[in-house]
């Protein structure tokens, strides 16, 4: 236990329920989406057996995980390495405004630097969610001028 009252570690595939149980809840509280937890969990399952694909890092108060992110990457050619891209950021509703968030960033930041290849850490947030742009912004995050587009292959025919 830390002397904030967690710990952080990475995710083992015994998080797996776990970490499909708060991307649903995060999808529904933050952009209204209803997602398959069958196909979440298929998806978790593949980044927890594949560290190539994402790491995911939890957050534990004694032995119940109160919160989750989940790392990728992006290899930068102007660069010459990695940033990582902190995805999938949930604390649970109890464990919120507790520091959990800004401990699972600050090690996700260590254990960046620790690498030695990564250049940057990157997320991107739902416009509408004010309470989470806030919180990066405290911690020294900065807009980025970019936009993000997409297509969706999923959703075409």
């Amino acid at each position: 236990m830390s002397q904030l009252g967690f710990t952080i570690r990475p995710a083992t595939l015994n998080d797996v329920d776990t970490l499909t149980r708060f991307a649903v809840e995060m999808a529904m509280e933050t952009e209204g989406h209803k997602i398959e937890a069958e196909s979440v969990k298929i998806a978790t399952l593949a980044a927890l057996n594949d560290s190539g694909k994402a790491i995911f890092f939890v957050a534990e108060v004694g032995s119940r995980v109160v919160g989750s992110l989940m790392v990728t990457y992006e290899w930068s050619d102007w660069e010459n390495g990695d940033y990582w891209w902190i995805q999938s950021v949930y604390v649970s509703p109890p464990s919120r405004r507790q520091g959990i968030y800004r401990g699972l960033y600050n090690h996700v930041v260590a254990e960046a630097k620790r690498q030695g290849d990564v250049v940057g850490v990157k997320l991107y947030v739902y416009k509408d969610n004010l309470k989470a742009q806030k919180t990066y912004e405290t911690l020294g995050m900065k807009r980025a001028p970019h936009y993000i587009y997409e297509i969706m292959l999923t959703e075409q025919e």
